[in-house]
């Protein structure tokens, strides 16, 4: 699912989510992140939701949300994705 991301420095730039749960998200992007950096993850639609890079393998990225995702707002996710 193509989405964006945003960082501390307003820097925005367009991923692909690969992966989503409830806790995170897999991303790839040939921006360059580092573990640790906060992010923010727009999807259309919806708010920015915040999260925090956890592990980096290249421009492959894993995410974890600040807050977990709600039930309902992870079914609309997926079913977005499902579109």
């Amino acid at each position: 699912m193509r989405a964006h991301l945003r960082d501390r420095g307003q820097t925005r730039f367009e991923i692909d989510v690969v992966d989503l749960s409830a806790s995170g998200f897999r991303a790839e992007t040939s921006f360059t992140l580092w573990p640790g950096t906060v992010v923010w993850l727009t999807l259309p639609g919806l708010s920015p939701l915040e999260a925090v890079v956890a592990w980096r393998d290249k421009f492959k990225y894993g995410c974890a949300f600040a807050k977990p995702l709600h039930p309902a707002v992870f079914d609309h996710i997926v079913a977005l994705g499902n579109r």
